[in-house]
């Protein structure tokens, strides 16, 4: 089962330069929690593994590249090279955490099942958006204001998402 973690600001953006257009320490916490639970799996694309500060311990990361030459040498690291690789996690109920970028979450937001949704309450500049999707194909299960402090100075919003399953 594949779940996304992500945060976007108001106007779809993720990105900018490889980095947050935003510094939002509560919401690192929650990504840090989140991606720490079920299989401690993060799946993204090779540039979103590159913006990392380093391979982020205790978890596996799996890393989606079309370049066949990528290596990584480390026993949390997994490279593979197309969606196919993928299935075994799409199809399995555990769940694995796709934290990007803008291509994969594209790519994969048919598998998606779940999304651990932050919205900045504002517009930022960015080169990396979110893609479109229905919101009518998801369901609120938890929605949590975020705390706007001296260190969170941002407005936001953590939701978490549930795909509803159509019945036919």
């Amino acid at each position: 089962m594949l779940s996304y973690v992500v945060a976007i600001s108001e106007n779809g953006v993720m990105g900018i330069n490889n980095t947050l257009p935003w510094h939002i320490p509560n919401d690192l916490k929650f990504f840090k929690e989140v991606t720490l639970s079920k299989s401690k799996t993060m799946i993204m694309g090779r540039e979103t593994f590159e913006a990392l500060p380093k391979i982020l311990p205790e978890r596996h990361h799996i890393v989606i590249t079309r370049n066949r030459n990528y290596k990584i040498n480390s026993d949390n690291v997994t490279i593979i090279h197309n969606i196919d690789d993928l299935k075994p996690y799409i199809e399995s109920p555990e769940e694995y955490f796709v934290i990007g970028g803008g291509q994969i979450f594209s790519l994969l937001m048919p598998y998606a099942e779940k999304m651990y949704l932050t919205i900045i309450h504002e517009e930022f500049k960015g080169d990396t958006f979110f893609p479109k999707y229905n919101k009518d194909e998801w369901r609120i299960l938890s929605k949590e204001e975020g705390v706007v402090d001296s260190k969170n100075k941002h407005n936001h919003t953590i939701y978490i998402l549930e795909r509803i399953k159509s019945i036919n």
